[in-house]
């Protein structure tokens, strides 16, 4: 997953600096070119199978079951991943720089905004899936030790509590994001400072866990920014490529 992020975001920022290459190139004539045609349609055929056969897989339960005996669902994926990325850098070469028509212009917004969405979607919401899975993990282990040391104080009715200490809201907020520190309890501690210290971890863990969930549902927002924003530029895509048919053939005549 690192690795696979690490290419797509590299690729991300080629697209970006490709796309600022207006500022400092112009080509009219390429667009309409051979090379500019072949490269209009690999780069439609890139953006436009890949991700359809994931959309169907990933919704149709018939269609599911069927491709998925050949290739695995995660597999489309990462073929809609990166024939998305790589389809949109070919489109820019295929553009020339010519941004002269509203349709282009929004068409290659719309193109850019759906595959940075599609990165920030996948990855963050990935990232924070992991985050939030690891810190449950040690939320339950935290727990599990608490637990037995409140049995072992019971068969201490004389202990007493030395210890107590409270996290402002300000540091929990910061551990929720950072971690929360590491409990360094010695063997000598008294069992009562040891249940004290457990409890304030599993406090921090705790808010950490909700923050993450609440970050974790505004990041799947973007998955639905994603797909209004992949919707709107299939539309234009249509729109573009019979506009490009049918001004072309009236050119022939």
């Amino acid at each position: 997953m690192k690795q696979e992020r690490t290419i797509v975001g590299g690729l991300l920022v080629l697209q970006l600096i490709l796309w600022l290459g207006f500022l400092v190139h112009r080509s009219p004539r390429f667009p309409g070119s051979f090379t500019g045609g072949v490269l209009a349609v690999i780069a439609a055929l890139l953006m436009v199978i890949p991700p359809l056969l994931y959309s169907a897989a990933k919704r149709t339960k018939a269609f599911k079951e069927k491709i998925t005996k050949r290739i695995s669902l995660g597999t489309l994926l990462t073929w809609h991943i990166y024939t998305g990325i790589i389809g949109s850098i070919l489109a820019i070469l295929h553009t020339g720089h010519r941004f002269e028509s509203n349709l282009g212009i929004w068409l290659t917004t719309m193109m850019m905004l759906t595959v940075l969405s599609g990165f920030i979607g996948r990855y963050f919401l990935a990232y924070s899936s992991k985050e939030l899975h690891e810190k449950k993990d040690m939320l339950n282990l935290l727990a599990y030790e608490y637990n037995k040391i409140v049995g072992e104080i019971a068969q201490q009715p004389g202990a007493e509590i030395a210890y107590a200490a409270s996290h402002g809201s300000i540091r929990r907020a910061f551990n929720s994001f950072f971690g929360t520190e590491d409990v360094l309890i010695e063997a000598k501690t008294p069992l009562s400072i040891r249940a004290v210290r457990l409890a304030e971890s599993i406090a921090d863990l705790e808010y950490a866990i909700k923050t993450h969930e609440v970050a974790k549902r505004r990041t799947a927002r973007w998955l639905n920014f994603h797909i209004i924003t992949s919707f709107a530029f299939y539309l234009l895509l249509l729109i573009h490529v019979w506009a490009s048919i049918y001004y072309g053939l009236n050119w022939f005549k």
